[in-house]
């Protein structure tokens, strides 16, 4: 059997026409970093790609990667970027938020997405804080941390972005840290690839805002699941509890991969191919009207 050529693009038509303007330091400069890697190493052509984003610091990403993009409202980053994969399953749909925006006002989204397994790939750039606002708690603070919003200590218990992605249906999830870029684009590389949800949470620190989960924080505690000799990452129970150990050691890396049809697969109404390629069942003079209404 004839195997694919990938043809590796020049790094620089991934790049916007606009800086990012991230605080210096921001790990979300190392996450738009490893996603320019894992286009390149895949060979993507950017008219194939379709980024997607709500509301925060990380949800400026779109513009500053050159493809077709959308900066949606907050929370819906998931919803908009299902409804143009069932649009059109050929693209490869990119969605990129923070940890307020993906598991905080849009986490009934995710949730619903992992559990049909659409072929979609979400990038969450998780600091552990709202940093667009200022610093209040955000759904993965950890308990005790002194926040704008809670400055007696968080007392509520935080979301574990990993384990959830696994009880949900994610059948891709992993783990990265911004400062490992080419690790990271293994990661977000191998998310695209894969034919289902696929969650690659990220610590991504905020030097401005949280003092406490640093750069160096994350270097002194994180080790590599490739590393962990006898691995599974076919085996859900190894996966989820690798999912739940936390401090003074955090795991990075791909937990958990599986094959299951995905919804794009298994909906009748999509068996013909995408949705943006079936004939348009209305005279010609009314389409036209719908599209100049919303010019």
């Amino acid at each position: 059997m004839a195997t694919a050529t990938v043809v590796e693009l020049p790094l620089e038509i991934y790049k916007g026409p606009v800086d990012p303007d991230w605080c210096p330091g921001c790990g979300d400069f190392g996450v738009l970093r490893a996603l320019e890697l894992a286009a390149q190493k895949l060979g993507l052509a950017t008219k194939n790609m379709f980024l997607v984003s709500g509301i925060g610091c990380s949800s400026n990403l779109p513009g500053f990667f050159h493809a077709y993009g959308v900066h949606s409202l907050h929370g819906r980053a998931v919803a908009v970027g299902s409804g143009a994969k069932l649009a059109n399953h050929d693209l490869h749909v990119v969605i990129t938020g923070g940890d307020g925006d993906g598991y905080g006002i849009g986490l009934n989204h995710c949730i619903h997405a992992m559990r049909r397994n659409l072929d979609l790939t979400y990038i969450v750039m998780n600091n552990q804080v709202y940093g667009l606002t200022t610093g209040q708690a955000s759904p993965t603070t950890s308990i005790g941390h002194k926040t704008k919003s809670t400055p007696r200590g968080n007392v509520e218990m935080p979301i574990n972005p990993i384990a959830l992605a696994l009880v949900s249906g994610a059948t891709y999830v992993a783990r990265g840290l911004a400062g490992e870029n080419k690790h990271l684009a293994d990661l977000i590389a191998g998310a695209i690839q894969h034919h289902g949800f696929a969650l690659v949470d990220v610590f991504s620190p905020c030097v401005t805002y949280n003092k406490i989960n640093t750069h160096q924080y994350f270097r002194q505690r994180c080790y590599k699941l490739e590393n962990e000799q006898g691995y599974d990452t076919s085996n859900f129970d190894a996966a989820m509890h690798k999912a739940l150990e936390w401090d003074p050691k955090i795991p990075i890396g791909l937990f958990y991969k599986g094959e299951q049809l995905t919804y794009e697969d298994a909906e009748p109404a999509l068996k013909k191919g995408p949705l943006v390629h079936h004939p348009v069942r209305m005279e010609r003079s009314l389409f036209e009207e719908l599209v100049e209404e919303f010019y």
